[in-house]
């Protein structure tokens, strides 16, 4: 570990800074700066493209040589903006003086005015914010829960067919299976994504209070609003929010992370249940030769990966929950409480994608013990009760549920033996006791 990984305030930057390092060049400081380039510079060649007086369209050897700005943006272009940003004490305006820098080096010095051309800062963060997260959620976050959702169904295959007591409140109850079990979570997993792929990354465009003011004064026979949506849109595949103040809304913002707040939520419910299964025996956990479980206790092998991944995501989940309660409100036109919070917006996404790397990490080393699971099973006959008193329905007896109460409350230890010495003292045919002495726990499960 760095000795800046050793100095950092927060984990994500520090102990876990190697399993969060992909999201660095979108959720950084010198990630904001880049995509806030981006930005700049694409808006003017768009500029170049309305054939304004004094605007000319860019070749395509100039279009090229922009867009390397952003694209060949290096740690030394971001140190000259935080050089330029001691002097202004504005980080946008820093950016917008550094691209006209740019333009002097490109021999195009006659179009710095027209960087930043009417535009408040807003349309710069509000675009280059959510195209940021739109990226690394594409890029980074989604696959590693595709790659998560996969290890599930691999899992789910595996033991389809174990046959495992299931425990409703805490207490034994109708067996299922195994594999079945953890469909569930990918099935959750799947089914939250789908509704996260619904929700459109929404970007502003407008001016300094969304009327396009200062264009209109400017150019009043150009469609800017317009230009706006196509811009946005064509561009970066954001949708524009309109109408809107000089600020983004953030409403879908807030829906996307309460999506994966829920997800969140899947998660924690996954790593508490597998927590519980191997406490339970049901799984062994591989362990490395000389790795520790204990510091004082040389025999355990603690289910850590799970426990981390649910403090991680608890931490998530909290931030989550604070940006998307307070990014949709600010005072009349806008506020600056937004930017400083947006500043976080990372660590959510770090604290989430640390979790699932736990979680795959702690998948992989479950070892299934059939023989603890088995026991389970045999020490639980009471659990075909609510199979046989179902059967007796069917079959007109009277009172079958109030039967099997009294039956498996009275007795201390409900056992094969129990359940057929009960069977056989029903006056009901030979073919139900048959069908009701095949019932056993390790075939009452359903479909």
């Amino acid at each position: 570990m760095s000795a800046n990984a050793l100095h950092a305030l927060s984990p994500v930057d520090g102990r876990y800074k190697e399993r969060c390092r992909s999201l660095s060049p979108y959720f950084s400081e010198y990630g904001l700066m880049r995509y806030r380039v981006q930005v700049e510079i694409e808006y003017l060649i768009a500029l170049g493209t309305l054939s304004l007086p004094q605007v000319l369209p860019f070749t395509n050897k100039q279009t090229l040589g922009l867009r390397g700005v952003y694209k060949n943006f290096s740690i030394e272009d971001g140190r000259q903006i935080k050089e330029i940003e001691k002097e202004t004490n504005h980080d946008v305006k820093a950016v917008e003086y550094f691209v006209k820098n740019k333009l002097n080096d490109l021999d195009l010095s006659y179009m710095r005015e027209f960087v930043h051309f009417g535009l408040t800062s807003q349309d710069i963060n509000n675009t280059a914010i959510p195209l940021s997260m739109k990226d690394a959620c594409q890029q980074v976050i989604i696959p590693e829960l595709d790659q998560l959702i996969n290890q599930l169904l691999e899992l789910e295959h595996q033991w389809k067919a174990i046959p495992m007591l299931a425990h409703t409140h805490g207490q034994p109850a109708s067996p299922t299976r195994l594999g079945k079990e953890i469909g569930v979570f990918s099935e959750r997993i799947r089914g939250q994504l789908e509704l996260l792929n619904e929700i459109p990354h929404s970007a502003k465009f407008g001016g300094a209070t969304g009327n396009f003011n200062a264009h209109y004064a400017a150019y009043p026979l150009i469609d800017w609003q317009d230009f706006a949506f196509r811009f946005l849109k064509d561009v970066f595949d954001l949708d524009r929010s309109y109408p809107t103040t000089q600020i983004e809304h953030y409403d879908n913002l807030a829906a996307f992370l309460d999506s994966f707040k829920r997800i969140g939520n899947v998660l924690i419910d996954l790593s508490r249940d597998i927590w519980l299964y191997v406490s339970m025996g049901y799984f062994n956990q591989k362990i490395a030769k000389n790795e520790v479980g204990s510091s004082a206790m040389p025999h355990k092998v603690n289910p850590i990966d799970f426990e981390n991944a649910e403090g991680n995501l608890g931490v998530g989940n909290a931030l989550f929950t604070h940006l998307a309660g307070k990014l949709p409100v600010s005072r009349l036109q806008r506020d600056l409480t937004d930017s400083t919070v947006l500043r976080n917006l990372g660590v959510p996404f770090a604290h989430f994608l640390i979790a699932i790397s736990s979680i795959k990490k702690g998948l992989s080393k479950l070892e299934l013990n059939e023989k603890v699971i088995h026991s389970d099973l045999e020490k639980n006959w009471v659990v075909v009760a609510e199979g046989i008193q179902n059967i007796l329905r069917r079959e007109g007896f009277e009172n079958p549920y109030e039967t099997l109460k009294t039956l498996t409350r009275t007795n201390d230890a409900i056992n094969k033996k129990t359940i057929h010495s009960f069977i056989d003292g029903l006056e009901i045919s030979d073919v139900v006791k048959k069908e009701l002495k095949a019932l056993s726990p390790f075939n009452y499960l359903g479909k």
